[in-house]
């Protein structure tokens, strides 16, 4: 067989592998979404300063859904049916919001907000969505059941 007929197959083949590595993820964000509400959201869980307003490390784009009592988070491009990070309803306190700056823009989707979150066992984590997303947000984490912690919103 030619040389070039197995440099032909080998393109075949990593041609068929990236299809379906993309209906993949895109059968994974679907699967996602059948469990509940999903939103867009970035997520920084940096605790370091950042060197300059704006530093774009450590943000990871991923996807949110809301169930009865957590927020969960999924990496957007990982085959994982797990979520990556879960917040507890009544455990997570929005202390505040801003908007995107300098390198930050182009690392986030457009148009999101960055809140600045701190949770019960001290960590510190900030998450960026878009403004209806943001208004879910705020709304999910008021509306806990009695006896919970309520009104953890600024």
């Amino acid at each position: 067989m030619p040389i070039w007929l197995w440099v032909l197959d080998s393109l075949g083949v990593l041609l068929l592998l990236a299809v379906l590595a993309v209906l993949g993820l895109g059968g994974r964000r679907r699967y996602l979404a059948r469990g509940g509400s999903t939103f867009d959201l970035s997520v920084n869980r940096r605790v370091d300063p950042p060197r300059e307003e704006g530093d774009p490390r450590g943000w990871t784009l991923g996807v949110g859904r809301y169930n009865a009592s957590h927020l969960e988070w999924f990496r957007t491009f990982s085959f994982s049916p797990r979520p990556v990070l879960r917040f507890e309803r009544g455990h997570v306190e929005v202390e505040r919001r801003r908007k995107p700056v300098g390198s930050e823009t182009y690392a986030l989707h457009a148009g999101n907000t960055i809140v600045e979150c701190s949770l019960d066992d001290g960590a510190r984590i900030q998450l960026a969505l878009s403004p209806q997303a943001l208004t879910g947000l705020l709304a999910w984490l008021e509306s806990s059941p009695p006896g919970r912690e309520v009104n953890n919103v600024i």
